[in-house]
């Protein structure tokens, strides 16, 4: 399995499996016009030329981002591949220099399993609150506000 940055070609996979999980009030529905304007922030999962996982890393500010569009792939699912995607967003996150990363998700287990902490959805800046304008259970959201503190690694010794 290979973890890398998306490129153009990647577009239509990253939306059948966002959009797979929208489709079943999972995870927020992104058009196509989304995904290739925030192309650059997305990290895929690929076996034999197949992208079978996907999600982005958004900077919110300075010191805080935000893993979103975290999807694998239903047949790939519990192989490690939702584990190696967030680790390579973490891990970006490191290099940028941001101290803190974030979810909101229904699966916090799965965001304990790696380092993260449950938080109040209350203690985000105000910025993190765009997709809920566009969330259809924006005045009862199921999800869990989850938080890593990154430790800032200096990348010239």
């Amino acid at each position: 399995m290979e973890i890398r940055s998306a490129k153009i070609s990647d577009a239509e996979p990253i939306y059948s499996l966002i959009n797979c999980y929208a489709e079943r009030d999972i995870m927020l529905f992104r058009s196509m016009a989304e995904i290739y304007g925030n192309l650059m922030a997305f990290i895929v999962a690929e076996i034999n030329d197949e992208i079978i996982g996907c999600c982005t890393l958004q900077i919110i500010w300075s010191d805080l981002a935000e893993i979103k569009s975290l999807a694998v792939a239903q047949k790939n699912i519990g192989q490690g591949v939702g584990k190696k995607l967030v680790t390579a967003a973490v891990e970006k996150a490191r290099q940028l220099g941001i101290e803190k990363v974030f979810a909101l998700t229904l699966e916090p287990d799965f965001f304990e399993k790696l380092g993260f902490e449950k938080i109040e959805k209350d203690g985000l800046p105000m910025k993190v609150w765009s997709d809920c304008a566009k969330c259809p259970k924006q005045q009862n959201c199921d999800e869990t506000a989850v938080v890593k503190f990154v430790k800032r690694e200096k990348l010239f010794k």
